[in-house]
């Protein structure tokens, strides 16, 4: 595993660039395509970018009043706030409030920068597959993802799920994880850690 010192200014610039690049990405859709269903099961395309900016900006009081609301579930209320705030924006302001925020450095209570980050290129991904549009992944920002997820513990739990593998990145120096080697893009493999796509799925096993 990689033992990169990353700044939170380069985190940070990178995470604009992808809110500015999702940003451009949604400008060209469709009505029918912002209700199109997402990558992620049950979350339409505009409350997956309502989700992003929720997270962009949501402040302690806010996250405990919408937690009470959804009885303690996080996913409960994290569904419940992006289906209000998406039913409440039309997409024009959607992008527009995204494009506000390019440059915000907060992070909710409990999370990192390295998280917003992680988020936008996931989330990138989820609004991009079924659509059928490919969104490239900065390779820096990735791997830097990948670092971040196989470290945290919940709610991925890579290191759990993928025992017994060991990932290794194919376009960067990155690599974790011990036992049947699979080696893929950076990119491939944080949405395999994030539980996007499975082991089958991603790449060819490297050479023993």
């Amino acid at each position: 595993m990689s033992t990169e010192i990353v700044s939170d200014e380069q985190v940070w610039a990178a995470v604009a660039a992808e809110r500015r690049s999702l940003a451009d990405l949604l400008d060209g859709l469709t009505e029918q395509q912002w209700d199109r269903q997402s990558w992620c099961d049950g979350w339409r395309i505009r409350e997956v970018v309502a989700h992003i900016l929720l997270t962009s900006r949501a402040g302690v009081g806010e996250i405990l009043w919408e937690l009470l609301r959804a009885r303690g579930n996080l996913d409960r209320m994290s569904f419940a706030t992006a289906v209000r705030a998406a039913n409440n924006r039309s997409s024009e302001a959607l992008v527009a409030e995204l494009r506000a925020v390019a440059e915000l450095r907060h992070t909710p209570v409990g999370t990192t920068a390295l998280d917003r980050l992680m988020d936008l290129l996931v989330h990138g991904q989820d609004i991009a597959v079924p659509l059928g549009i490919r969104r490239e992944m900065p390779v820096d920002a990735a791997r830097w993802s990948v670092e971040r997820v196989w470290r945290m513990g919940r709610p991925f739990r890579a290191r759990q799920v993928l025992a017994g593998q060991r990932l290794i990145a194919t376009d960067t120096e990155w690599s974790a994880g011990a036992g049947a080697p699979v080696s893929a893009p950076i990119a491939e493999l944080l949405l395999l850690v994030t539980g996007r796509t499975a082991v089958d799925s991603v790449g060819r096993p490297a050479s023993a």
